[in-house]
């Protein structure tokens, strides 16, 4: 297989809602991984070196969420306007059933689709985020972190942030800072990131959620009917391994993968392990 870079992966999807931009490569069933959230995030950055890996089995479709300065903007809170960025892209590529990957809120966006159209995915992978806390106290110490900086974007709050996404902070060097700080502080992306992460922001939304007759999704997590491989770094400060109980007890057809010496970015600290039990889960003959 040649080379996977950046520009002969790079796709555009034109929708009625603005152009979709997604990384492709392989060739076999469809694959979706959605990405996570966070100062200069983009799903190149949280999946580009998986997508060698997975290209060699699955057809494999990295999306880009609006609001995160790649995919077109959205004037909605990007959580928002992520489902149906996702329904609007399978339907561009005339898909009607795939599985998907989804890190922290690509993991919680696919469990809400996932309720919503149980058809929709044939399995699910998700890698932290997906849950609530249960003995540690939240928002966890990265969330903070992450709310420091949106509120007051300086690369001495960046870097904090990334270690605390970390098990080995070796991983977080100064290619990878500066890559997610041009990013991080684009106007146009860090006035979105503030409607998601800004302390205003997130004390509005808890009291909406506590004001709301609607279940959280966390509570709806039963209606899931898709096999789903939970995955968790056993070192994660930004959503603490005990918020994968929950989903654990009610997902109908959950299991879980706890990684040892690991946050946040299973994918990339844990990574052959981490390949090696997606894959296996993924390829597993049918009950």
């Amino acid at each position: 297989m040649a080379e996977l870079t950046y520009e002969n992966t790079l796709r555009e999807l034109h929708t009625d809602a603005g152009v979709l931009r997604y990384h492709e490569a392989g060739d076999g069933p469809p694959l979706l991984l959605l990405h996570g959230s966070g100062p200069g995030v983009s799903g190149w950055r949280n999946f580009r070196g998986n997508l060698a890996f997975f290209a060699q089995h699955f057809r494999c479709l990295i999306l880009e969420f609006p609001g995160f300065g790649v995919s077109d903007p959205t004037d909605e809170h990007p959580m928002m306007a992520a489902p149906a960025a996702v329904l609007r892209f399978l339907k561009g590529l005339g898909l009607e059933q795939v599985a998907v990957i989804g890190n922290s809120m690509g993991g919680i966006v696919a469990a809400n689709l996932a309720v919503a159209q149980p058809n929709l995915f044939s399995r699910i992978v998700t890698i932290g985020g997906v849950g609530r806390n249960i003995f540690s106290p939240g928002p966890g110490e990265g969330i903070n972190l992450l709310m420091d900086f949106t509120d007051n974007p300086s690369r001495e709050a960046l870097i904090s942030w990334l270690h605390s996404m970390v098990y080995d902070r070796s991983i977080v060097t100064d290619e990878l800072i500066e890559e997610r700080w041009a990013l991080a502080t684009e106007p146009k992306t860090l006035e979105s990131a503030r409607r998601m992460y800004s302390r205003a922001a997130m004390t509005a939304g808890a009291a909406a959620a506590a004001a709301s007759d609607q279940a959280p999704y966390w509570a709806m997590l039963h209606k899931i009917t898709a096999p789903t491989l939970i995955t968790w770094g056993r070192d994660d400060r930004v959503s603490p391994v005990d918020m994968a109980l929950l989903p654990l007890r009610t997902l109908p057809r959950g299991e879980i993968h706890v990684f040892p010496n690991c946050g946040h970015w299973v994918m990339i600290e844990q990574k052959a392990a981490w390949e090696s039990a997606v894959l296996a889960f993924l390829t597993r003959p049918e009950d």
